[in-house]
């Protein structure tokens, strides 16, 4: 069979059957137009890739187009319904936060705290956590300003260090 003439037999397929064929792929998938196209698109191409259903007669090729569509159909459905998806024309629904992110991320950190001194965990907790001011935490600690800045600043470097050993780079 020569290009010409299986672009020929393919055409008068094509124009015999694609009628029929998208209303029947329209009631497999039940109206969805674009699956719809898809199944007959689909079909057509496996007619195309087995050329001895253009040579059988004009009922028996049909019958063969009608069970194509309906297999790529039902396979359509299954994968779909496996994968949950849902055809839409409209774009996706914004995520809804989640506050699992948030959760995990603070049991990280309480857990790298957990993993400092004392001292280092105390100035933390009351500069960052608590808001304090560098000189009303060392009135609370007894230190002087100059100390709470410099276990600020170590407690801050074995903190980082601690979250690095967890996995959780900045």
């Amino acid at each position: 069979m020569s290009d010409h003439s299986e672009e020929g037999l393919m055409r008068a397929l094509h124009d015999e059957h694609a009628p029929a064929l998208w209303v029947y792929a329209l009631q497999l998938t039940s109206g969805n137009r674009v699956r719809a196209e898809d199944v007959v698109q689909e079909t057509l191409l496996r007619a195309w890739r087995h050329p001895k259903v253009l040579d059988q007669s004009q009922r028996s090729a049909r019958a063969w187009l009608f069970t194509v569509a309906r297999r790529i159909a039902i396979d359509e459905w299954r994968s779909a319904a496996t994968r949950s998806e849902i055809a839409t024309d409209a774009p996706p629904e914004l995520a809804v936060p989640d506050d699992t992110e948030r959760a995990v991320q603070g049991w990280i950190v309480a857990d790298a705290l957990g993993e400092l001194s004392d001292r280092h965990r105390e100035v933390l907790l009351l500069c960052y956590f608590e808001g304090m001011s560098v000189a009303d935490a060392a009135v609370r600690l007894g230190i002087a300003e100059g100390t709470v800045k410099s276990r600020t600043h170590y407690a801050l470097r074995a903190l980082r260090l601690a979250l690095e050993e967890k996995g959780v780079t900045r």
